[in-house]
């Protein structure tokens, strides 16, 4: 039985000419019109109790390049509104099956820009990508080669808030392949002192990114209040905050990635903690340094990356005592502030807090991998309720 190749997506950045910005400026709108019509033709037979799927929104779609009102949907490449048509059918199916919300509406300023091709939408020949409608390549700067005789299988075309252009090629990477085992495991405790520790003792430090530039971005935003609404002078001036936020989210996303791609070629088992990012970015005074840390970020590239290269990953659940328990004779403190780094036990051993939540995080982590039990907190009295509850981060100094 042959491997199956990953898809991967290798995006690039690239350059259009006024003429390329203009025909996908306009595909980004009829884009986005399409999706709304046919949402709105979606609800409004959810409200009688129907459903409408992809097949019978294709055939609207005929319908409408027939009017008066929407014949400039001829004027763009028919792909792209096909693919937001699927798109649609997709968000729909994972709300049936309650894995998201009900599908929104999308926004002319708020919404990401962006159009899918598939096959028949474009050419690519020797490493020059041609979109439908468009008479000249993309001048793109391949930053990366794809792999070797890969062929993409689709393109998607973006335009960020900070007005770069961006293409994704999804292709076949063959060069992902499983990693030799190593035999070693790692626990890894997340915070905001410091981004990671590991149970082998090591502290990654919090590089802080938006606290680097908060400075800058505080200034871009007062500029930015002082401009009429609708200028071109407030245009400007949302440019240069957003230009601001990206140069932040690139240092973070970059950081992330270097990190999560040794640890899961350094270590076999990886096991992390179950935390709900979600509730905890609810409390106003650490809202945005847990935002900064990007913590849901990393936990997505470790696992998807250790599915890639055969690495196994493994969450602990979000009530387990990992900081009060002690790692060298299991003994469960009571009480455990935040403000406590460092704490000796009963049996007389002297812990760093997150060294041994880590380490207690990768005990409880290998016993799931031994015997397959669940991770569950420890209890005061059988049937009782939690000893302990999900711990927030301590507050930055």
């Amino acid at each position: 039985m042959t491997a199956t190749c990953v898809k991967r997506a290798f995006k690039y950045r690239f350059y259009p000419t006024d003429a390329q910005a203009a025909e996908l400026s306009r595909t980004f709108g009829c884009v986005r019109k399409v999706y709304n019509l046919a949402l709105a033709a979606r609800t409004e037979a959810w409200a009688r109790q129907e459903r409408v799927n992809y097949n019978a929104t294709s055939a609207m779609l005929t319908a409408w390049k027939k009017t008066g009102e929407l014949a400039y949907l001829n004027d763009v490449s028919s792909v792209p509104l096909q693919q937001t048509l699927r798109h649609l059918q997709a968000a729909f199916t994972n709300f049936f099956g309650k894995r998201a919300k009900y599908p929104r509406f999308k926004s002319r300023k708020r919404s990401r820009k962006s159009a899918e091709y598939t096959t028949s939408g474009f050419r690519f020949r020797d490493s020059r990508l041609t979109l439908a409608k468009m008479t000249e390549p993309l001048s793109i700067v391949w930053s990366r080669p794809l792999p070797e005789g890969s062929t993409p299988s689709t393109v998607t075309v973006s335009q960020d808030s900070a007005g770069r252009w961006f293409v994704s090629l999804l292709c076949d990477d063959p060069g992902v392949q499983p990693l030799p085992a190593t035999g070693t495991a790692v626990g890894i405790d997340v915070g905001l002192d410091h981004l990671l520790t590991l149970s082998t003792g090591e502290k990654i430090t919090n590089p802080r990114h938006e606290r680097k530039d908060r400075g800058r971005l505080a200034k871009a935003q007062r500029e930015l209040s002082r401009k009429a609404k609708g200028s071109k002078n407030q245009a400007k001036a949302l440019r240069k905050v957003a230009r601001i936020h990206a140069r932040i989210a690139d240092r973070r996303r970059d950081l992330l990635h270097k990190l999560t791609t040794r640890l899961v070629r350094e270590n076999q088992t990886l096991v992390i903690e179950d935390l709900t990012v979600r509730d905890m970015v609810r409390n106003r005074t650490l809202a945005r340094a847990i935002s900064d840390a990007s913590w849901s970020e990393f936990r997505s590239m470790l696992e998807y990356k250790g599915t890639w290269y055969g690495r196994e990953v493994i969450s602990v659940d979000r009530f387990f005592p990992s900081s009060k328990l002690c790692s060298t004779c299991g003994t469960l403190t009571e009480k455990m502030p935040l403000s406590v780094r460092t704490w000796t036990c009963a049996c007389g051993t002297t812990h760093d807090r997150d060294v041994n939540a880590a380490k207690n995080l990768l005990a409880a982590g290998l016993a799931v991998t031994a015997c397959g039990a669940g991770v569950r907190p420890q209890r005061r009295t059988p049937g009782g309720q939690s000893a302990t509850k999900q711990e927030a981060p301590r507050r930055e100094p």
